[in-house]
């Protein structure tokens, strides 16, 4: 019998900061498809941020790598920041040459599922590894089926989560009016935060 290549989950994103729903879609996606480990990939430019709204590439990586540090099963990579990537089919394809062998599994929110269309080289995208799809507070059910039906069924796969209405601009805005942030974040990355006065 053929032994299945093992499989490598992406969870890419701007992670300004990384904040704990982004380790519960990881560990879901661990636990669901026996990834056997996910990689965290913050974005070297996110696309729909002006350059003046971004916190520095290196800062986000480095919160990253504090929020998984106790986590064996995750990974913070920095390919996007050090190759200067943008769009996630050229992240797929350098992380399919470095981890030659590997299935690749990208893990995104059902947000950018419903706008898949308008990424660039979907269905090369889509060859190049399958989806994941954490549903998102205020996406409809119905309309997250519909547009994983578009796709290629078996390329496409729900993860059944709890839904936790968490966003790093939240986090942002309560960072910046000194409001706590204790338990919306790894306690590490609030440490991180709070020293350095980020936001503020």
């Amino acid at each position: 019998m053929a032994t299945l290549p093992p499989r490598l989950g992406i969870l890419g994103g701007s992670f300004d900061p990384p904040h704990v729903a982004h380790l519960v879609i990881a560990s879901e996606a661990c636990h669901a498809l026996g990834l056997e480990r996910v990689l965290f990939v913050p974005a070297a430019a996110p696309p729909h941020k002006g350059a003046g709204e971004r916190t520095p590439a290196a800062v986000r990586l480095e919160m990253t790598s504090l929020a998984i540090d106790d986590d064996l099963r995750f990974t913070a990579s920095g390919i996007e920041i050090e190759k200067g990537l943008v769009y996630t089919v050229d992240t797929l394809r350098a992380l399919g040459e470095r981890h030659a062998g590997h299935e690749l599994v990208f893990i995104m929110g059902s947000d950018s599922l419903l706008q898949l269309e308008s990424w660039h080289e979907p269905q090369e995208l889509l060859s190049l590894c399958s989806l994941a799809v954490a549903p998102r507070p205020g996406d409809a059910p119905e309309a997250i089926a519909a547009a994983a039906a578009r796709w290629d069924g078996d390329r496409v796969g729900l993860l059944d989560l709890p839904l936790l209405d968490i966003s790093s601009s939240v986090v942002r805005e309560r960072a910046a009016r000194g409001r706590p942030i204790r338990y919306l974040v790894p306690r590490r990355v609030e440490q991180y935060i709070q020293e350095t006065r980020l936001y503020r």
